[in-house]
C-alpha cells in the first residue's frame, strides 16, 4: 500500500485569545488522505476547519501531533525548510481569489512557477494548459478586473496547482459565489483535480458539493464526528 498523500496524527491546537484561559480548537484530530483521493470537510463556523487546513499546509504549527506529507514527517522542520516544503508540496485555495490585479490571468499562474525555478516557457505552457482545463483559456490575457467572480476563482485554482503540489487544500473555495456559479466553478475544480491526479482536502458548507467527493468528514467541537 502506498503512503497517504497527507496524514495528520492526533493534532491538538489551542489559543488564549487574550485571556488566561486557553480555548482548545482542535482536540486530537487524525486524518489520512490517500493518493488521488478528494475528501470534503464539513464544519460549522468556529469548529477549527481553517486552523486544521493551516496546520496541514504548514502555515501554522500544532501544539501536539504530527503532519506527514507524502510519507515525510514535516512537523519539526525549521522555517526555511517548512517554506520550501509548503511551496513544493501544497496548493492553497481560499474563499476569495487574491489574484494580483496588475497581472493577467496567465501571468498570475506563471509567477509562482518562476519563483520555484520553472523556466518562462514551461511556466507559460503549464499556465495555458491549466486555464484550458477549467474552461477559461480564452481569458488568459485578461486582468482580474475584466473577469467574472467565477472566472477569477478558476484562475486561482490554476495558480494553486501551477507548481504541481502533492496535496490541494481548499477553504470554502466557492463560498463567495452565487449557487449557479458555485456549481459551475466546483465542477471546474473537480475536473482540474481529477485531470492532475491530486489529493485534496476541501472544506465546504455545501452538503451537496461535499457528497460529490470521494469521502466526507464532519468536524465538530475540534474532532471528526
Amino acid at each position: 500500500m502506498s503512503e497517504p498523500a497527507l496524514e495528520l496524527r492526533d493534532i491538538h491546537k489551542g489559543y488564549n485569545h487574550g485571556t488566561p484561559k486557553e480555548v482548545q480548537v482542535l482536540r486530537g484530530v487524525s486524518l489520512r488522505v490517500a493518493q488521488g483521493e478528494v475528501v470534503s470537510m464539513v464544519a460549522p463556523s468556529g469548529a477549527g476547519k481553517s486552523t486544521l487546513l493551516h496546520i496541514a499546509g504548514l502555515l501554522d504549527s500544532a501544539d501536539e501531533g504530527r503532519v506527514i506529507l507524502g510519507g515525510e514527517d514535516m512537523t519539526d522542520l525549521g522555517d526555511r525548510r517548512r517554506t520550501r516544503a509548503r511551496r513544493d508540496h501544497v496548493g492553497f485555495i481560499y474563499q476569495f481569489h487574491h489574484l494580483l490585479p496588475e497581472f493577467t490571468a496567465e501571468e498570475n499562474i506563471i509567477l509562482p512557477q518562476l519563483a520555484a525555478g520553472t523556466s518562462q516557457a514551461e511556466a507559460a505552457r503549464r499556465a495555458r494548459n491549466l486555464l484550458e482545463i477549467v474552461g477559461v483559456g480564452h481569458r488568459a490575457d485578461h486582468r482580474p478586473s475584466a473577469l467574472s467572480g467565477g472566472e477569477q476563482q478558476r484562475v486561482a485554482f490554476c495558480r494553486a496547482l501551477a507548481n504541481e503540489p502533492r496535496v490541494l487544500l481548499a477553504d470554502e473555495p466557492t463560498g463567495n459565489l452565487d449557487p449557479g456559479t458555485s456549481e459551475t466553478v466546483f465542477g471546474a475544480l473537480m475536473d482540474l483535480v481529477r485531470e492532475t491526479g491530486l489529493s485534496a482536502l476541501i472544506a465546504t458548507h455545501n452538503l451537496e458539493l461535499a457528497a460529490r467527493m470521494d469521502r466526507s468528514l464532519r468536524l465538530t467541537e475540534g474532532r471528526f464526528a
